[in-house]
């Protein structure tokens, strides 16, 4: 069963730490956003291998958009 790890709020992604094919665990960051001048690591809630990259640095996010798919 996949994951889909969404954006928790509005921001905008500073990094992608991650590429398809990339196996990660809860405790790797996915990707560095930024939002209201605070950066915010996102974590997978659990591990698995990235299948999708939904973003990429200097795209603008709202609460709820896809960020990346883990299967």
């Amino acid at each position: 069963m996949s994951e889909q790890v969404h954006a928790e709020l509005v921001g905008s992604i500073m990094r992608v730490d991650v590429a398809p094919g990339d196996v990660v665990t809860p405790a790797d960051p996915l990707v560095l956003m930024e939002s209201m001048k605070m950066e915010i690591p996102v974590h997978p809630e659990r591990g698995g291998t990235v299948s999708r990259v939904e973003v990429r640095a200097g795209d603008v996010v709202t609460e709820g958009d896809l960020l990346i798919v883990i299967d």
